[in-house]
């Protein structure tokens, strides 16, 4: 399901940002942009970023900003004439005309200026920057829960209509082996002069015929799959269980529309295969 979390954490000389977003994915596909700093926590965060998810598309960027204050006395002297040398070469050689102000303004936005991008190599700041991704972490989690609550009330409201859709059968399942009673019943009397039949037999028949098409158990089977839908969908990682549930409750709506043989019944047929596709879409964003 889609999360988000966003933290910024200020370190002693620099603001550090954590963005982490995600998408649904049938995989973990976690993908890490990390400035020069910290290329080398990339493991850190990935074994944190598991013990809360485990699947998803997840983004995960982190950048860092010098303090004001700090800004001025982390600037790398050296590597800005390097940067500045280099570029007043080219433009000599290119014939391009800049000023020199014009090359150092551009210098300035080069990587390795300032004392930024060094790698961070003291215990502390490292546990610092991993304090701020957890923060972000915990916002990211905070925002799955608010959104699977409503996946989840959302998913239970149509197995609900699923039930109620079942209820409604009944009326008209009973009026519907009346209609297939009598039409039989006059078809027979078409072909069959009266004198000729066995009316034993015929009921027997037409019993046989009419278990066929009893539709109790499905609707047995089916009360009780969405039952097992509702204790499941608490259950830790319910994923892979309800959308198997999902299965076994299409299967018997399918059969319920298969023995219909009545347009109202196979409306609501419809109707419960129309709430299933949308449990399914949801079941999806689970993780």
């Amino acid at each position: 399901m889609t999360g988000f979390g966003k933290i910024d954490c200020a370190l002693t000389d620099r603001t550090v940002s954590v963005v982490i977003r995600s998408v649904n994915s049938k995989q973990f596909d976690a993908v890490f942009r990390l400035p020069s700093p910290y290329r080398d926590y990339e493991s850190d965060f990935r074994a944190e970023l598991l013990k809360v998810a485990r699947r998803g598309k997840i983004e995960v960027t982190v950048s860092c900003t010098m303090t004001a204050e700090n800004m001025a006395a982390n600037i790398s002297s050296e590597v800005v004439i390097a940067y500045f040398n280099q570029m007043k070469s080219i433009t000599r050689q290119t014939g391009i005309y800049a000023r020199s102000p014009e090359i150092l303004k551009a210098v300035m936005t080069f990587p390795g200026v300032f004392d930024a991008d060094r790698k961070c190599e003291n215990s502390e700041e490292k546990e610092s920057v991993l304090n701020c991704f957890r923060q972000a972490l915990d916002q990211f989690n905070l925002y799955r829960e608010q959104e699977g609550e409503a996946l989840g009330a959302d998913i239970l409201n149509r197995v609900e209509n699923i039930d109620r859709l079942l209820l409604q059968l009944e009326p008209f399942e009973k009026e519907r082996i009346n209609q297939i009673k009598i039409r039989i019943e006059n078809l027979f009397n078409e072909f069959i002069p009266s004198a000729q039949t066995d009316k034993n037999r015929f009921e027997q028949e037409l019993i046989y015929y009419l278990e066929k098409l009893d539709i109790t158990e499905e609707k047995v089977r089916l009360k009780q799959h969405c039952n097992y839908f509702r204790e499941t969908v608490n259950e830790d990682s319910p994923g892979r269980k309800i959308s198997f549930i999902c299965q076994e409750m299409g299967r018997e709506i399918n059969t319920l529309g298969s023995k219909a043989n009545d347009v109202n019944i196979q409306r609501l047929v419809v109707q419960m295969k129309d709430e299933l596709e949308k449990i399914k879409e949801q079941v999806l964003n689970i993780l």
